[in-house]
């Protein structure tokens, strides 16, 4: 959430932000005119009480029936008054809430302008696309081929965009968790097990509520959410909390099951498993000083960075422009690595600077070793990587001519002695 003094003091700064993201001004306006209503009914109610207060005293001295009583009646309408005016505070600051929640972050000058994703910009590539003496298979071809992937009883057990993975890969798919975990401990995050489901407030906190319920798995019966990344439980550990400055910065990770029901992204890529409404991912994530944000997102990327080259990737680097940001990004950068068989570049990992934005919103600060004010921190999330696209990287890119897949270098400790996977006869 946005500071609102923001809001008051340089609202066509943020007009301007919420253009260059395509979006309206009106929230801007909305907010300006609810501040007011908002502070000038605070007003009226201090002076009220204020009032009360004083005439409480005199009646409390006066001597004369009469008198007394009328003034008792006249405090009596003041109360209702106030009772009034406090239930009128309330609805305005609900309201202001709720615009306020809506309103997203303010992009970094560095992002490039653009309206969509057809204007990001890509800032980095790391090796050669690979060259096969054969026709690459993609993986809906390949997985069954082998046995390891299962359209057929995913939809049967749940539905359309599930699938079961059996055999090597389900192995495959917990190495490359285990594996990435180890990989980021080493890169100095503490590893986390978390709750794969969480209060509103925590999904508040960490800028999914309200914006995106609709695109969430929730429990009627109680207020528990299936998290849609492992960034939220993340956010949601240090929730209302004042950190020490000198326990700053804590760099977390985490494996979590993904769920989200994909309802923004209705048509796309509907065939394989690229998007489904469950999937697993490893998450890193970081609290820190605001003046150390831009050299920790840097880090960040470049330990997704090295996921990619020890499991061999060519892979590229793009910068999300304006048109593209999410909701609580300051910038992004998103990892993809190229998959041929299904010839495209894939997603793998999103690694985003949101400043104070999920600090405000979960009210997380720290105590400067200085003295003064206690700040709020920054956040700093990215995958490390993404799963199911991972899987794919690895099944199309080691595939080999007699449709068997080479089981990465790295991956092979966690794989039980298996360093190829075969056609079923």
């Amino acid at each position: 959430m946005l500071d609102i003094n923001l809001v008051r003091e340089k609202p066509d700064m943020v007009r301007e932000a919420l253009s260059k993201r395509q979006l309206p001004p009106e929230p801007v306006d909305q907010v300006l005119a609810l501040d007011e209503q908002r502070r000038s009914l605070i007003q009226q109610v201090e002076s009220l009480k204020a009032e009360r207060n004083v005439v409480s005293k005199e009646i409390s001295k006066m001597k004369n029936q009469a008198e007394r009583q009328a003034r008792i009646d006249q405090m009596r309408a003041v109360g209702e008054r106030i009772d009034t005016l406090d239930g009128n505070l309330r609805d305005v600051e609900s309201e202001l809430d709720r615009v306020m929640s809506g309103i997203p972050n303010i992009p970094d000058p560095k992002v490039p302008l653009g309206i969509d994703e057809s204007e990001n910009v890509v800032i980095k590539t790391v090796g050669e696309l690979p060259e096969f003496n054969f026709a690459p298979q993609p993986h809906w071809d390949l997985g069954p081929a082998l046995g390891i992937i299962n359209f057929e009883q995913g939809v049967n057990v749940t539905g359309s965009r599930f699938y079961v993975l059996s055999g090597a890969g389900a192995r495959l798919q917990r190495a490359l968790i285990a594996w990435m975990l180890d990989l980021h401990i080493r890169q100095g995050y503490t590893e986390k097990y978390t709750p794969f489901m969480v209060k509103s407030e925590v999904l508040y906190g960490a800028g999914q509520l309200p914006k995106f319920a609709d695109n969430l798995y929730r429990d009627h019966e109680e207020d528990l959410w299936m998290v849609p990344t492992a960034e939220v439980p993340l956010t949601g550990l240090h929730m209302g909390e004042i950190l020490e400055e000198s326990g700053l910065p804590l760099h977390y990770t985490a494996y979590t099951p993904c769920f989200r029901r994909e309802k923004m992204s209705a048509g796309r890529d509907v065939r394989g498993i690229k998007r489904g409404h469950q999937f697993d991912k490893v998450e890193m994530y970081k609290y820190c000083k605001p003046e150390e944000s831009p050299a920790e997102f840097e880090k960040m990327v470049a330990d997704a960075e090295q996921v990619c080259e020890e499991l061999g990737f060519t892979y590229r680097i793009n910068q999300l422009c304006t048109g593209d940001l999410g909701f609580g990004a300051l910038i992004t950068y998103d990892i993809e690595v190229w998959s041929p068989g299904v010839g495209e570049w894939l997603e793998v990992s999103s690694v985003s600077n949101v400043g104070d934005f999920q600090a405000r919103r979960a009210n997380i600060r720290y105590r400067p070793e200085s003295g003064g004010r206690n700040r709020f921190v920054h956040t700093l999330n990215g995958s490390g990587l993404g799963l199911p696209r991972t899987l794919i990287a690895v099944l199309e890119n080691y595939q080999q001519a007699d449709g068997s897949v080479v089981i990465p270098s790295v991956l092979r400790p966690w794989m039980g002695g298996i360093d190829q996977i075969y056609p079923e006869d």
